[in-house]
C-alpha cells in the first residue's frame, strides 16, 4: 500500500513538474528594459507591405539601401513588420501563391537591414499577411516558407500572438501582435480578410490581461496585425477583435493591408458607446467617431468608456512608407515617413502637445493629470548630422490666415546615455486653451550643421485634449468605415430583392388578371410602374431569355460556381459557392465553407457589374424593339414604310422627322450593342483572372458561370434584330 501512494505521490509530482515547464515555456514572454534616457520615452517603428517580387526587384534594393541606415539614425526599440512580406504574385498579378525565391530575398535582404542599423535581431518581428499565405495548404508545410525564412520563424516564435514589452521605469508598454490569417490559405484574389478564430481571441485576451495583476504600474496596451478591423472577420461564435480590444482597454491597434492608394486618413476611431448604427458593426462615416462629450467636470463619477485608435500605415510597395511610433509619459504620437525621394537626413516627431485629431479622451483628462507634464513642447530628433537649431511655432488659424503667436527656440535634454535626442522649451499652456480643437497649430523646424531646413507638418492640437474631426473621402469610407463581413449577405440578397421579384411576380400577375401592357398603354399613361410593366410585358414574349434569367439567378444561389485549384502546386481541386469555397466535409459530414467573407469580391463584382447591367440592357433591348414595331407600323399606315425601305432613302432631317430618323435607323439599339460588348468584355476579363488564378477551363470547370451572360447577350441581340 505504501509503495502504491508513493507512485501515485511520484506521477503527481512529475506532472505537476511537467505541467510548470510547460506553462513557463508558453508564458514566456520578452521584456525590454529602457535604463538610457530620455525618461520615460520610448519609440519603436513599423513598416508593412514590402511585397518583395522577383518581378519587381528594386522594392527590395530600395528596402535595403534605406531602412537599414534609417533604422541607424532612429535607435528604435522594437521593429514591427506588419504583413505582406512577399508578393506571391505573377507579373500579369493574376496568379497568386507563394514563391520561394522571394523568400530567400526577403531573408537575404532582412539580414542585411539587420547589420546595418546595429540593431539586435530579437528586436524586430515580422508577421504573415495574406499574400504570404497566397496556396499554403497548411501552417508548417512544404509551401509554408514563412515559417522557415522570417524573423519570427528563424526565432522560433512559432506562436500565432506575439507578446513583448518595454519598461521604462514609470509605465509598462505592452505590444502584442497576432497573425489572423486562414487556417487554409487559399490563392487569391478570395483571400483578402483576416480571420481570427475564438482560440486566437482567447490566446490575445490572455496576453492582454497579463500586465493587469501588476496595479503598481500604469500599463499602455498597443496591438498589432495585418489586417485593419473593417478586413477581418468574426470568429465562428461571432466574436471579433474589435470587441476584444475594447474589453482590454487597449490604446492603439497597429496595421497594414490596404495601401496608401486608397488614401492617407486610413485611420479610424473605436468607442464602446459609438451610434446604434455602429454598433451593429456596419459602418461609421468617419475617422474621430462621436466626438467626446466636453461637459464633463473633474466631480463626474462617470464610468471611463474604452476607446482606442487603429491606425494603417501604407505600404512600402509603392509609397515607401515607414512609421515611428513614440510613447511619451504614456501619450502616443506617430509620424509616417515617406522614403519615396530617397533617404531622410532629418526625421521629427513632436510628442507634446498631442495632435488633437489622434488624442484619446480616457489617456487625456486633466482632472487626473499633473500641471508638470503640460508645461513643455516635447520632440524627438532624428538627424545623420549634427543639430544646429531647433524652434517651436504655434500658429493661430482663427482669423482666416495663420498667424504666428509663439516661435521659441528648444533645447535638446542633456543626458550621456541617451537613446535619442528629445528636445523641450517651455511654454504657458493655459493661453492656448479653447474650445475649438484645431484652432492652433504647432510646427518645428530642425537645422543641421550643413544648413538644411526641415520642417514637420502643420498639427493641429488642443491642451484640453479635444479630439478633431477626421473626414474620409469616399475611397477611405469605402475601406475603412464599412465593416465588409457583415454587409456581404445584406448587399447580395439587396440584388436579389431588386432582380428576382421584379422579374418574376409581375408575371404572375399577368397570368391572373391576363392583362398586356403594350407601348400604347405607355404613351397613355407615363408612370414608372407603367414603364417598367410594358419592359417586363415585351421580356415575357421571349420566353427562353426570361426562363434563362430566372435559372441562372438560382444557379448562382444553389450550385457551385467554378471548380479551382486553390493551392500553389497540386492537390485537391475546390469549388466556390456564394457562402465561400468547399473542399472537404467536415466530421459531421457536413459542409466546411472557407473564404467568406473573402469570396465577395467575385461574387458582389459578377453580380453588380455584369448580370445586373446584363439583365438591363436585355429589357431596354426588348423595349427598343417594341418601340420600333410600333414605329414601322406607324409608317406603313402613311405609307411612307415601303418608300423608305424599297428606295434606301434616308428619313428627312428636319426637326419634326429627326425622332423618326432615330427609330429608323435603330440608333439606340447600336449603342446598346456597343453596351453589350463593354459587359462582355468585363466578363471576359473577370474569367481570365479566375482561370488564371486557379488554373481551370472555362468549358470544363466553370461553363455556366462563364457562357451563360455571352450567350444569352448574343441570343436577345439576334431575337430583337428583327421587328417580327
Amino acid at each position: 500500500m505504501g509503495i502504491l501512494k508513493l507512485c501515485i505521490f511520484s506521477l503527481i509530482f512529475i506532472f505537476l513538474l511537467k505541467f510548470h515547464y510547460i506553462s513557463a515555456e508558453f508564458f514566456k514572454r520578452d521584456v525590454i528594459e529602457l535604463e538610457e534616457g530620455p525618461e520615460d520615452v520610448a519609440w519603436v517603428v513599423q513598416l508593412s507591405d514590402l511585397h518583395f517580387s522577383v518581378h519587381h526587384p528594386e522594392r527590395a534594393l530600395s528596402f535595403e539601401k534605406i531602412v537599414g541606415p534609417a533604422l541607424s539614425m532612429i535607435n528604435p526599440s522594437l521593429v514591427f513588420i506588419t504583413g505582406d512580406l512577399t508578393d506571391g504574385k505573377s507579373k500579369d498579378l493574376l496568379t497568386m501563391k507563394q514563391d520561394e525565391e522571394e523568400w530567400l530575398e526577403y531573408q537575404k535582404v532582412l539580414d542585411n537591414v539587420i547589420k546595418k542599423s546595429g540593431l539586435k535581431k530579437n528586436v524586430f518581428y515580422d508577421l504573415r499577411g495574406n499574400h504570404d499565405i497566397f496556396g499554403v495548404p497548411a501552417i508548417g508545410g512544404s509551401f509554408d516558407f514563412y515559417s522557415k525564412y522570417s524573423i519570427n520563424g528563424q526565432l522560433k516564435r512559432s506562436g500565432l500572438v506575439n507578446s513583448v514589452t518595454i519598461q521604462t521605469g514609470e509605465r509598462s508598454i505592452q505590444f502584442v501582435g497576432f497573425d489572423s490569417i486562414t487556417s487554409l490559405g487559399l490563392r487569391g484574389p478570395t483571400n483578402l480578410f483576416g480571420h481570427p478564430t475564438d482560440q486566437l481571441l482567447d490566446e490575445i485576451s490572455s496576453e492582454l490581461s497579463v500586465l493587469d495583476s501588476q496595479p503598481a504600474k500604469p500599463v499602455i496596451k498597443i496591438a498589432y496585425g495585418h489586417f485593419p478591423l473593417s478586413f477581418s472577420a468574426a470568429s465562428q461564435s461571432g466574436r471579433t477583435l474589435k470587441e476584444t480590444f475594447l474589453t482590454h482597454n487597449l490604446s492603439a491597434y497597429l496595421c497594414g493591408h490596404l495601401h496608401t492608394k486608397f488614401g492617407k486618413n486610413l485611420k479610424r476611431h473605436h468607442e464602446s458607446n459609438q451610434h446604434p448604427l455602429y454598433s451593429k458593426h456596419l459602418l461609421q462615416l468617419n475617422g474621430h467617431g462621436s466626438l467626446p462629450n466636453n461637459s464633463k467636470t473633474c466631480s463626474d463619477e462617470a464610468t471611463e468608456f474604452k476607446e482606442f485608435w487603429e491606425w494603417e500605415m501604407g505600404d512600402w510597395r509603392k509609397s515607401r512608407a515607414m512609421r515611428i511610433l513614440s510613447i511619451d509619459r504614456g501619450w502616443m504620437s506617430f509620424v509616417d515617413v515617406d522614403f519615396k525621394l530617397g533617404a531622410k537626413n532629418v526625421i521629427i516627431l513632436p510628442t507634446f502637445p498631442l495632435d488633437s485629431r489622434f488624442t484619446l479622451e480616457r489617456s487625456f483628462h486633466k482632472c487626473k493629470m499633473e500641471s508638470l507634464k503640460l508645461n513643455s513642447i516635447r520632440a524627438l530628433v532624428f538627424s545623420s548630422s549634427p543639430v544646429v537649431s531647433v524652434v517651436a511655432r504655434i500658429y493661430d488659424s482663427r482669423p482666416g490666415n495663420l498667424v504666428t503667436v509663439l516661435e521659441t527656440p528648444m533645447k535638446r535634454n542633456e543626458d550621456s546615455t541617451s537613446r535619442g535626442n528629445l528636445y523641450t522649451c517651455p511654454w504657458n499652456f493655459n493661453a492656448f486653451e479653447d474650445p475649438s480643437p484645431d484652432r492652433f497649430l504647432l510646427q518645428i523646424e530642425v537645422v543641421d550643421n550643413e544648413g538644411r531646413s526641415t520642417l514637420t507638418e502643420l498639427r493641429p492640437f488642443s491642451v484640453g485634449g479635444l479630439r478633431a474631426r477626421l473626414s474620409w473621402n469616399w475611397k477611405e469610407f469605402m475601406v475603412m468605415g464599412c465593416q465588409w463581413e457583415f454587409l456581404y449577405f445584406p448587399i447580395l440578397w439587396l440584388f436579389y430583392l431588386l432582380t428576382l421579384p421584379i422579374l418574376v411576380f409581375p408575371k404572375a400577375i399577368f397570368v391572373f388578371l391576363r392583362k398586356q401592357y403594350t407601348y400604347k398603354s405607355l404613351v397613355g399613361n407615363r408612370k414608372l410602374v407603367t414603364c417598367v410593366a410594358w419592359i417586363l410585358s415585351e421580356l415575357y414574349n421571349l420566353p427562353l431569355v426570361w426562363f434563362s434569367i430566372i435559372v441562372y439567378l438560382f444557379y448562382l444561389i444553389l450550385c457551385p460556381w467554378l471548380s479551382g485549384q486553390v493551392f500553389t502546386e497540386g492537390g485537391e481541386r475546390g469549388y466556390m459557392t456564394y457562402r465561400g469555397w468547399v473542399l472537404r466535409f467536415n466530421e459531421r459530414e457536413k459542409l466546411d465553407f472557407h473564404g467568406f467573407p473573402d469570396i465577395m469580391v467575385v461574387v458582389l463584382q459578377h453580380l453588380y457589374f455584369v448580370v445586373l447591367p446584363t439583365i438591363i440592357v436585355i429589357g431596354t433591348l426588348v423595349a427598343e424593339r417594341a418601340v420600333f414595331q410600333d414605329h414601322l407600323r406607324a409608317l406603313s399606315a402613311k405609307k411612307e414604310d415601303d418608300y423608305l425601305v424599297k428606295n434606301n432613302v434616308s428619313a428627312p432631317t428636319s426637326g419634326r422627322n429627326k425622332t423618326l430618323t432615330l427609330l429608323h435607323r435603330r440608333w439606340i439599339r447600336k449603342m446598346l450593342l456597343l453596351i453589350s460588348l463593354a459587359i462582355c468584355w468585363k466578363h471576359f476579363l473577370n474569367c481570365r483572372a479566375l482561370i488564371k488564378a486557379y488554373v481551370m477551363n472555362p468549358f470544363l470547370h466553370f461553363p455556366v458561370y462563364s457562357l451563360s451572360i455571352p450567350l444569352l447577350l448574343a441570343y436577345t441581340i439576334y431575337k430583337t434584330s428583327r421587328a417580327e
